[in-house]
């Protein structure tokens, strides 16, 4: 089965078919606040397909939920459409609201790179281009000083290879995607992105993150 969906997999990405891609619904794309409820943190970060990231990160204990959405460019309303032409500077990107008692920023980062390949250029498996690009966003200058040391680490780790590309950059803005796009894996478990590169990649992670998680 295994090699099944493997085969699955290439057939469908040769042919440009397996993607973090959705049909263009209706453009309801919403500017967040970045302030937390009291008693709870946020936190953001861009590691390609946000379906996939919205997914891990809510089995995380102690994150309370993800939104997916666009943050890290300058265009002011981006709409899912837009930010697949390249243009926008945004990168697909998931907020997530964390009890800070339960899990730290500084574990965060540590789900955000046992969950994704932090060494490759504006790619994360089957999804290409600048939106889907590896960012650690920060909104503090605690925040950059753990994200900065979770770099070091992730490098000196032996895990990766190849050097890590991974940008820094503070969180000034962020967009909620349209709402067909939140919770998309549990809304379309038969989708074939979903099931040949999201679980797969969700399972990958179980197996790789040593802390806490609800399932």
């Amino acid at each position: 089965m295994k090699l099944f969906t493997s085969a699955l997999a290439l057939i469908f990405i040769s042919f440009g078919m397996l993607s973090c891609n959705a049909q263009s619904k209706k453009t309801d794309v919403k500017k967040i606040r970045l302030t937390a409820p009291p008693g709870k943190a946020i936190a953001a970060f861009a590691e390609g397909c946000f379906w996939c990231s919205e997914h891990i990160f809510e089995d995380v204990a102690g994150v309370d939920s993800a939104i997916s959405g666009y943050a890290g460019g300058t265009t002011p309303n981006p709409t899912y459409d837009l930010v697949n032409t390249e243009t926008t500077g945004h990168a697909e990107t998931v907020l997530v609201y964390y009890n800070p008692k339960i899990v730290s920023y500084a574990e965060l980062v540590k789900v955000f790179f046992a969950s994704h390949d932090p060494t490759t250029a504006n790619q994360q498996g089957p999804d290409r281009g600048s939106s889907y690009r590896s960012i650690l966003f920060y909104s503090s200058a605690a925040e950059q000083k753990l994200a900065q040391q979770g770099v070091r680490e992730i490098s000196k780790s032996g895990r990766f290879k190849k050097p890590i590309v991974t940008e820094l950059k503070p969180l000034k803005e962020f967009y909620r995607a349209e709402e067909y796009h939140q919770n998309y894996i549990i809304n379309n478990p038969n989708n074939t992105y979903v099931r040949a590169v999201s679980i797969p990649r969700y399972q990958l992670f179980k197996k790789t993150y040593k802390g806490k998680l609800k399932h």
